[in-house]
């Protein structure tokens, strides 16, 4: 899954910048990666694709490597910032993954409470990044094992991690898995305003795309 999570940030980070419908003129990206997953490598062949020059493609990316949780929210203040200086130039801020410092920082059962309400101290931080700089936010999860589920026969018995404070937080949340061959499933999990859905789609070297029957 870790492929086609760093496809799928790829591929934003790059369309971001091109113009689109309703005036969108692109813009610039701000990406917070807790995985060490960022590769300036494959950021280059999906510029390839869409014809942007690297260099100024690269550019308009503003990187930041968290380590700890605590430091993923300095980031958030950090990336605020760079917002406030630059008011209506950054269009999207990609967290990847939201949850893996968390894992790290707040391991055992007792620190559970403590994990949830720093958690949502994040998640309430990135909304209000999100509103106040109309600004999109994206961030990347994991799913676990849902023992509950097998009793309830669920073909596929997974849940995101991050518990009832992830899935308040976030609008739409889309659910990434394997298919045939090299096919990848892209479904719609939970939104206010789209139906469950599903799409295919593979991974190319100019990111994702279609997928190819």
């Amino acid at each position: 899954q870790r492929r086609v999570r760093e496809a799928v940030v790829s591929t934003q980070s790059t369309g971001t910048q091109l113009p689109g419908a309703n005036g969108y003129g692109g813009g610039k990206i701000i990406f917070i990666d807790t995985e060490n997953t960022f590769r300036p490598d494959r950021l280059r062949t999906i510029a390839d694709r869409f014809n942007l020059d690297h260099t100024a493609m690269l550019d308009n990316v503003l990187y930041a490597r968290a380590y700890t949780s605590e430091h993923q929210m300095e980031l958030l203040d950090f990336a605020a910032a760079k917002c406030h200086e630059e008011p209506g130039i950054f269009k999207l801020l990609i967290v990847d993954s939201v949850m893996a410092l968390f894992r790290v920082d707040f391991s055992g059962r007792g620190e559970l409470a403590d994990r949830q309400q720093k958690l949502a101290q994040l998640m309430a931080r990135l909304q209000k990044i999100s509103e106040e700089y109309n600004l999109a936010v994206f961030v990347t999860n994991q799913m676990t094992a849902d023992p509950g589920a097998a009793m309830s026969f669920q073909a596929d018995p997974k849940k995101p991690i991050g518990g009832n404070i992830i899935a308040h937080a976030s609008t739409t949340r889309i659910y990434l898995r394997k298919g045939r061959g090299e096919l990848r499933i892209a479904k719609i999990y939970d939104s206010p305003d789209m139906p469950e859905a599903e799409a295919t789609f593979c991974i190319t070297a100019g990111g994702i795309d279609d997928a190819k029957e």
